[in-house]
């Protein structure tokens, strides 16, 4: 888990104006310093342009999905799997509320987004950033580059926010990816935040279900 403080945030941001964005350090339970964490370790500085979410209706890439826009200063514009090949979906566990990690995505100053985000009571799926375009949620900017990102809803320690229903409809998204983009539905290619190399976050955690989670995958 990560550590920030509005401090923090303040020097990541003013430091994007240089070539890198330091990955910040771990452990604290909370909203932005777990989300804030997860963002692009290595960015030059031309590719974060734009200050504004895109508010505007768009196509979703999973059917069902609620398009949330991250702001556009979270995320890098591509054209994948065009641009990078996609080899892996990773789960993460958000340590916050559904709401709370889409104003997290929202705002401009935390440079972090996922490209799901998936609600605990009914499995919700929001999309905050589309497939095509890179995610900053793995603190691996290689990964960032191959990977989709889906957050859920909860904390790492309180398992009762892993509802049937959660597990359900994000093994769904998660075979819908696979199938899209030809990632292998096994353990190489759907991993935890954790085992992203270099990543000293612990999400999804010792509660989350990973057996069941692919076999549900797999089944989908």
């Amino acid at each position: 888990m990560q550590r920030n403080t509005e401090r923090n945030l303040d020097r990541n941001t003013d430091r994007n104006t240089e070539e890198t964005t330091p990955f910040l350090s771990k452990r604290v339970l909370s909203r932005r310093g777990v989300l804030a964490g997860a963002a692009l370790t290595a960015v030059p500085t031309v590719l974060l342009s734009g200050a504004r979410a895109d508010a505007r209706p768009r196509a979703v890439d999973h059917p069902g999905a609620a398009w949330h826009p991250a702001s556009r200063r979270n995320y890098t514009p591509s054209n994948r799997p065009r641009a990078h090949p996609l080899h892996y979906v990773v789960i993460h566990v958000a340590q916050t509320t559904y709401s709370g990690t889409l104003s997290v995505f929202r705002n401009p100053r935390t440079k972090v987004s996922a490209h799901y985000v998936v609600r605990s009571s009914d499995g919700h799926v929001a999309q905050c950033v589309r497939d095509s375009d890179i995610a900053w949620h793995a603190g691996n900017w290689d990964y960032n580059t191959r990977s989709i990102g889906i957050e859920h809803e909860g904390w790492v320690d309180r398992p009762g926010y892993f509802t049937d229903v959660m597990y359900e409809r994000s093994a769904r998204l998660t075979a819908a990816i696979c199938e899209r983009y030809d990632i292998p539905r096994n353990r190489a290619h759907i991993i935890g935040h954790h085992e992203v190399p270099g990543s000293d976050h612990t999400d999804p955690g010792r509660h989350w279900d990973w057996k069941r989670y692919l076999r549900l995958v797999k089944s989908a």
